[in-house]
């Protein structure tokens, strides 16, 4: 980073009111200076209604995290982010009925949220193993709602991301259904979250991944309702999966020439 220069988090706080600049710029350097819980409802609010600010917000999240564990070796911040993404998944449908942009913009964030707080270099690779297998594999339920966030692992409090692995899933899996492959904002979106965290999430759970994929082949195979650009996006996501979740030069030809014209 140049001398003076701003950091990428900080160019994000400016859409934000003065105040909220900030609390969110506090929170980043002195974390127990703030309210963390409602820094993290300001930062969910926001991805929710802006869809820009959502595919980056996990920096931010990822930032502030750090500096608490840094500087008070506590995690209230990401207890309040994921009691907040829990509120929002478990009312994923109502959400998608009320606003398609604020159902994207979820979607972006709990990926970009996963992709950022899954692993980092700060967790030694064997506190993963030190989970049970269902909760490796991100397959533990809440008493009350399969499915739902597990907010805690007692058994390694630095380890609660794995339990985004099938929120993360659901979200993915309901963007595959018929009715979302006709609108192509959910197809982009799609699209768009397997190309940043589908590999990591088949290395977590293979079978999901399978099973998410025949979907997505059954949607491509349908006989109305997608649109020209949306088949090619499926398209390409499938062989993108079938060449090791990388792009060849022959589909970066002819896929990203297609849509730019």
């Amino acid at each position: 980073m140049v001398m003076g220069e701003p950091r990428r988090e900080e160019y994000k706080i400016q859409s934000f009111d003065a105040e909220t600049q900030q609390l969110l710029k506090t929170a980043l350097k002195d974390p127990g200076a703030v309210d963390l819980d409602k820094v993290a409802n300001v930062i969910v609010d926001h991805s929710l209604q802006d869809c820009v600010f959502s595919k980056e917000a996990g920096r931010m999240c990822y930032a502030i995290i750090q500096a608490e564990s840094k500087q008070a070796g506590q995690s209230v911040f990401r207890r309040g982010l994921l009691n907040r993404l829990q509120q929002e998944y478990q009312a994923r449908e109502q959400l998608r009925a009320r606003s398609l942009q604020g159902w994207v913009c979820y979607v972006t964030f709990i990926c970009n949220v996963f992709d950022y707080l899954r692993v980092r270099p700060q967790q030694p690779p064997w506190m993963a193993d030190s989970l049970p297998p269902k909760a490796q594999a991100g397959l533990l339920p809440t008493a009350t709602q399969p499915g739902a966030l597990v907010l805690f692992l007692p058994q390694v409090n630095n380890m609660p991301m794995m339990a985004l692995v099938n929120p993360v899933y659901d979200c993915l899996f309901r963007l595959a259904q018929p009715d979302s492959l006709s609108k192509e904002e959910e197809v982009d979106c799609l699209v768009l979250q397997l190309h940043r965290v589908g590999e990591q999430l088949e290395k977590m759970n293979g079978q999901r991944m399978d099973e998410l994929f025949v979907l997505i082949r059954d949607g491509f195979l349908l006989p109305t309702g997608l649109s020209s650009l949306a088949q090619l996006l499926l398209l390409e996501i499938i062989e993108f999966r079938a060449a090791s979740w990388k792009t060849t030069p022959a589909a970066q030809k002819y896929y990203y020439s297609e849509v730019s014209d």
